[in-house]
């Protein structure tokens, strides 16, 4: 019996930044300040002296990038985007776009949403 859902295609897809993660511009940089909580950071604190706040730059292609998170502009949307600022820079562009926003959602950074239905993938 075959699958009756569509495909969705990655580039469709629309990343919004993770309420309640702080993070600030700074000299053209985007700084993500990433709590380290739970059990294992807290005793790494404790006995190590390791920051309870982790402050993670990103380079002049995560920054724009991150800027062009608005929670409305698909990941094809946000290509072009990066496509018109850096040119052949970006290149492989739609890879590295893919590798970066998958990063940034595997560390909590971001969720997908659906624009047409405004629902939270």
């Amino acid at each position: 019996m075959k699958n009756k859902r569509k495909a969705e295609n990655y580039l469709d897809r629309v990343p919004v930044i993770m309420r309640g993660l702080e993070w600030e511009l700074k000299e053209g940089a985007v700084i993500i300040h990433q709590r380290n909580e739970g059990f294992y950071a807290k005793i790494a604190h404790r006995f190590f002296g390791t920051p309870e706040t982790s402050y993670i730059r990103l380079d002049e292609f995560g920054s724009y990038v991150w800027q062009c998170i608005d929670g409305e502009s698909t990941v094809h949307a946000i290509g072009i985007r990066v496509k018109e600022q850096f040119g052949r820079e970006a290149e492989p562009l739609y890879e590295r776009l893919s590798r970066f926003i998958e990063t940034l959602k595997r560390v909590h950074y971001i969720e997908f949403t659906d624009i047409k239905k405004r629902k939270k993938v």
